[in-house]
């Protein structure tokens, strides 16, 4: 397999991005020994791109990034609008250097219409995605659509609701983004979706069910990076948990339990798990 291994910028600061704590994340990052950082792009767009990429190169450190799109860009309600953000934030990822854009690109968060997706709402998604599929094309970035709870959406739930709809795109950047967090409340097990997206996948959230320590909580670890080694995964697995222990984070992604690790040692603790799962599971 071959693997990077990166931290979302949630690992150290709130998802508010400004020029202070995104240094803060860089640095924490790279001190902690990951080969990337994941920059959750402001919806606002208002990121010094310049700035953030001579960050990266002062600190070694790879980059990918990623967008959710708001209320008001909710693909079936405004489509127009969902398609101008994403162009923008495929312009965005281009200027920090990254090649991959993922995230919650299928819907706004939260945001529900009462009734199961409609065919008419999967022929508006195709649309979008065609083209912005073509856009990032044309300035070499691959795009990733993470599919999340029923909770949180009702477009995109499962691995193979995004499959499918990729598929009727035709677009071949089009790729598979998980979480791992969401897979545990949705799919029936970690292993058949990920063999059945192959080469399809290219990004993976990796957090536990608690969104704390991986291994601490419910998801089976070993099944996930079983099925990675049959796929020979090629991408990234970035962690996405959260620790109380960051001011202000607790209402910002409803983690309303005291976190027993701080920001740093669930930092660190995690990718220790991911080395040594990768080691273990890849023999």
């Amino acid at each position: 397999m071959n693997v990077k291994l990166g931290a979302s910028l949630l690992s150290w600061i709130l998802p508010q991005w400004n020029a202070e704590a995104g240094k803060y994340a860089i640095e924490k990052t790279a001190a902690a020994g990951f080969d990337l950082i994941e920059i959750l792009l402001p919806v606002s767009m208002e990121i010094n791109t310049k700035e953030v990429r001579y960050q990266l190169k002062e600190n070694h450190l790879g980059v990918a990034c990623s967008l959710n799109l708001p209320a008001d860009a909710h693909i079936a309600f405004h489509p127009e609008n969902a398609e101008k953000l994403i162009k923008k934030a495929i312009r965005k990822t281009e200027e920090t250097g990254a090649d991959f854009l993922g995230g919650v690109l299928h819907g706004g968060i939260g945001v529900f219409s009462g009734n199961p997706l409609t065919e008419t709402e999967k022929a508006t998604i195709i649309q979008v995605w065609s083209s912005v599929a073509d856009e990032a094309l044309s300035r070499g970035i691959s795009i990733g659509i993470e599919p999340i709870n029923r909770y949180e959406s009702y477009v995109c739930n499962t691995a193979q609701n995004v499959l499918e709809l990729i598929e009727k795109t035709g677009k071949a950047n089009l790729f598979l983004h998980l979480d791992t967090f969401h897979m545990n409340i949705e799919e029936v097990n970690f292993h058949d979706p990920i063999v059945r997206a192959g080469k399809k996948l290219r990004h993976l959230h990796i957090t536990e069910s608690n969104r704390g320590m991986p291994g601490e909580g419910t998801v089976n670890w070993e099944e996930l990076f079983l099925a990675l080694k049959e796929i020979n995964f090629e991408g990234n697995l970035v962690l996405e948990n959260f620790s109380s222990s960051v001011p202000g984070m607790q209402s910002a992604v409803s983690l309303w339990q005291k976190s027993p690790h701080n920001a740093e040692e669930l930092a660190l603790g995690s990718l220790k798990f991911l080395q040594k799962s990768l080691r273990q599971y890849s023999k």
